[in-house]
């Protein structure tokens, strides 16, 4: 059966795959071996610098040379993964697949220094960090950064509007909805502050981290100054000291970072879909679209239900990967292989909804006459700012004067909170200035 959208287990090849195919140049099979061959062909460069036998290195050639993972196509990776049928290994197959481009480009007598003294941890531990960076730096910023800007530009928007506020579900002080949206917006950006700090690590340093093939062949050759400035070269940073793969705790922080970034995107999703289901926010309505089979009024706020399941779906994956990788049995166990395989889902998941976020807040109107009603049913919310005046004046039992009466089960309007007033044993001037305080202006700064 040939794969396809329709036959694909996973919802991220299958109906998703429009919203997260560009994923594919980094993480699916082809983006693994890709950066694989990127690794492999920048080593033997590098080695070309330090090792006698390669002084001879054809500077000339060093552009075809880097053209073979610049120019790397489906067929060159299939062409790797039939090395692999015989190999049995799938970084063993990427040196036999380089290996027969050097005899083809007549370099056939610097093959085997290709993957010299490596294991496959110091090409995975590097290939798929390396990975990672591309994508964070080319696609995930930005998409992170648009949604900040289009929350911004809704703050700027509703400074202005004043609106209800619920602690615990409950009518409380007002607040301004541009606010409560830079909430979000504010936090987002010094979490996205806190990725940009941490770092992207590499393990090179051989089959237990030690060089030990490396330098009983050279011992001359000073290899972490060279395998600090190999990663460096990269954009990576080496760790050091390892045992034969990547402690991945680095590794681990961005993961818990990035999971931080999706809760926040599912506080505000929630935020988001109460608000609609309050009416504070209208969605616009596209021709054509169908909210319910079997209710036709139905408008439902299905972006923001969907960002939170997927980002929900990717911090599950987020949670499994920062505790896992770090951990593996004495110098190495494989269980980091698999599970290593698996970045690109939770990091989809996230990408897909950050595109339902996108899409969700370019639909909403602000229905501000919902949130004046909401405003002007709510009196009792001044009462918080009257009580507060009073006990600045010295008043007596101030609190307690309010209490008695809101917590009734009386609706508190314009006219209960003014006949409280006219009852207080104050100075006029005092009465005229706590009955100017509404719930359309007490909103603080």
């Amino acid at each position: 059966m040939q794969l396809n959208t329709l036959n694909a287990i996973s919802p991220v090849d299958g109906r998703y795959f429009e919203s997260v195919k560009h994923l594919s140049h980094y993480f699916s099979e082809f983006g693994l071996i890709r950066y694989r061959v990127q690794v492999e062909v920048e080593y033997i460069l590098s080695l070309s610098a330090v090792l006698p036998e390669l002084t001879d290195f054809p500077a000339h050639q060093i552009g075809e040379v880097r053209k073979i993972y610049k120019q790397f196509s489906e067929n060159d990776a299939r062409e790797v993964k039939e090395i692999e049928k015989t190999t049995n290994h799938d970084v063993k197959a990427v040196e036999y697949f380089l290996k027969k481009r050097f005899e083809a480009m007549n370099m056939g007598f610097l093959k085997e220094f290709i993957h010299f003294g490596l294991t496959s941890q110091d090409i995975n531990n590097t290939a798929i960090p390396l990975s990672i960076k591309d994508f964070v730096q080319k696609e995930y910023l930005s998409t992170v950064e648009e949604l900040i800007k289009a929350m911004n530009l809704y703050s700027k928007e509703w400074k202005d509007v004043t609106m209800l506020a619920r602690t615990h579900g409950q009518p409380a002080s007002p607040t301004k909805l541009g606010k409560e949206i830079a909430v979000f917006s504010a936090r987002l950006e010094k979490q996205l502050n806190l990725l940009k700090t941490i770092p992207y690590s590499a393990k090179f340093g051989g089959a237990t981290g030690n060089f030990n093939a490396h330098h009983v062949a050279y011992p001359e050759v000073d290899w972490h100054k060279f395998g600090d400035e190999f990663c460096q070269h990269l954009g990576l940073s080496r760790s050091f000291p390892t045992t034969q793969i990547e402690h991945y705790d680095n590794l681990a922080a961005l993961f818990d970072n990035l999971k931080r970034i999706n809760t926040i995107l599912v506080d505000f999703s929630r935020d988001v879909w109460q608000y609609i289901a309050m009416n504070y926010f209208k969605q616009r309505i596209k021709e054509g679209e169908v909210g319910s089979s079997a209710m036709p009024h139905k408008v439902n706020p299905i972006d923001f239900e969907n960002a939170e399941g997927n980002l929900g779906y990717a911090n599950a994956i987020f949670e499994h990967l920062s505790s896992k990788l770090p951990v593996s049995r004495l110098q190495r166990d494989l269980t980091d292989s698999t599970v290593l395989r698996n970045i690109g889902v939770p990091l989809a998941h996230t990408i897909i909804s950050f595109k339902s976020l996108s899409r969700g807040l370019s639909k909403i109107e602000l229905n501000k006459a919902a949130i004046d009603t909401d405003l002007e049913d709510n009196w009792a919310v001044v009462a918080e700012a009257i009580q507060t005046i009073l006990r600045k004046e010295g008043y007596p039992n101030p609190y307690e004067a309010l209490k008695a009466l809101t917590r009734k089960n009386e609706k508190i309007t314009q006219q209960t909170i003014s006949e409280f007033i006219d009852t207080l044993n104050v100075k006029d001037n005092l009465k005229k200035r706590l009955k100017e305080i509404t719930p359309f202006n007490y909103a603080g700064v």
